[in-house]
């Protein structure tokens, strides 16, 4: 079983499209979204159940030039 996480990324001003397109390119995500406000992008992603979220979401995501800032939400099965 996978472990469900959503990530909202800040881009430096004017990588936003060539964040998104590395994103794309990795294929480890299963949503991505552009958003407004203090975050420019929000993705949803499955990390696999043997990784630690940390070190994937390091290894995998914020090697990316132009992340500025990332804010991980885990998710837990409610019922």
């Amino acid at each position: 079983m996978s472990t469900c996480v959503f990530i909202q990324i800040r881009c430096r001003p004017g990588t936003t499209y060539q964040v998104a397109e590395e994103i794309a390119l990795r294929e480890i995500h299963s949503e991505l979204y552009s958003t407004s406000g203090d975050f420019d992008l929000l993705m949803k992603l499955y990390i696999p159940s043997d990784q630690d979220v940390g070190k994937y979401i390091n290894d995998q995501l914020l090697n990316i030039p132009g992340i500025e800032r990332s804010l991980t939400t885990m998710t837990f099965k409610v019922f």
